[in-house]
């Protein structure tokens, strides 16, 4: 196994950690899968997840809350905000409240 298979993998089991309708931040990820300092790594890992993976890369944002523009479904809907709209977590001026919905690992 590449030392970066095993640091996706650290990772991915951490962000398989986070409790539905909580959210966590690249490097609060990166800190508990201990790679401190390492917020950017989180966020490709996340980048180049397959599509149909099961784990719950939504509920990753970035330390202001903000979430990922990236993914988009068809009608042009930011698949992460609706992801996280089922689990009743709310994105209110582009951000999401941290104070209120980080997840306290």
């Amino acid at each position: 196994m590449k030392q970066s298979d095993e640091l996706a993998t650290q990772i991915l089991s951490v962000i398989q950690l986070i409790p539905q309708a909580k959210i966590a931040t690249y490097g609060q990820v990166a800190k508990l899968a201990g790679l401190p300092k390492h917020a950017r790594l989180v966020g490709y890992v996340l980048k180049h997840l397959d599509a149909t993976s099961t784990i719950p890369w939504h509920r990753v944002v970035n330390a202001q809350g903000k979430i990922s523009t990236q993914r988009c479904n068809e009608k042009g809907e930011k698949i992460q905000q609706l992801k996280l709209a089922a689990e009743n977590v709310f994105v209110v001026n582009g951000r999401i409240s941290l104070k209120q919905y980080q997840w306290l690992a």
